[in-house]
């Protein structure tokens, strides 16, 4: 229980001071909504001024560049273009991020499988309530299907889910399961020069292990996030890999 204590203090304090930091930036927000909202009355046509009933503050909007989370942005995008390219009859995603999903629905026709419904329907996607530890599928029944950023988490509790130390190896492996001869896996995980968990967050993988576990799965494509940038050579530290597979015919 003190153990317990003290990291909670501790990752309170850290968020705290993180905070405090933040308070000039946020202040010079403030400044500029009230300078942006007094320069709109003084100019609008007398009877037309804004009630303040009526403020919505949106601060933080007005930046230099258009702030992009990497890892989704690019993941997602070499995905979709794999998969479109290939034109399947249909498309299966397990877990990944619902605009993904949403948007790659529009082009090819796609069943979605998630332990949680989405809030909104769609027309043209399909939703199919399971979990990635045990598919609503046959044996050898799927010719595409994707899960991005979605096995590292299996096991650790963060989504209500049963701890379990190997949550991604046996994901991994249902994904595989379902899977025909000839039909591809897409498929991304977090990198690290060695296995190391992230409690609660995520798992990393160092790469070897991981194409043992495709096996006998065939890379037919591969690509890495570091940072801001997408590219095809692995380097060493933390990073997302991003890979095609395909059964042997």
């Amino acid at each position: 229980m003190i153990i317990e204590t003290l990291w909670t203090l501790r990752y309170a304090n850290r968020h705290l001071r993180k905070s405090i930091k933040g308070i000039p930036q946020r202040v010079a927000e403030w400044r500029r909504f009230w300078r942006s909202f007094r320069e709109h009355q003084k100019s609008a046509p007398p009877g037309s001024e804004i009630q303040t009933k009526f403020l919505l503050p949106c601060l933080g909007d007005d930046t230099a560049q258009t702030q992009i989370e990497p890892i989704y942005f690019y993941q997602d995008c070499w995905a979709f273009e794999q998969i479109v390219r290939e034109r399947p009859e249909r498309h299966v995603d397990v877990g990944s991020h619902h605009k993904y999903v949403a948007l790659l629905s529009k082009v090819v026709p796609v069943t979605m499988v998630d332990l949680r419904p989405l809030s909104l329907p769609l027309a043209g996607l399909k939703f199919q309530q399971g979990t990635i530890l045990e598919l609503p599928f046959a044996d050898r029944s799927l010719t595409s299907i994707s899960s991005l950023c979605v096995v590292e988490h299996i096991g650790l509790g963060r989504y209500g889910d049963p701890i379990d130390p190997l949550g991604t190896e046996k994901a991994i492996a249902e994904l595989k399961r379902v899977v025909r001869p000839g039909g591809d896996l897409y498929l991304s995980v977090p990198l690290d020069d060695e296995n190391r968990i992230y409690f609660n967050a995520h798992r990393a993988f160092k790469e070897s292990y991981l194409l043992e576990l495709f096996q006998p799965f065939e890379i037919v494509d591969q690509a890495y996030i570091y940072g801001d940038r997408f590219g095809r050579q692995i380097q060493s530290g933390f990073g997302v890999g991003c890979y095609r597979l395909r059964r042997p015919a």
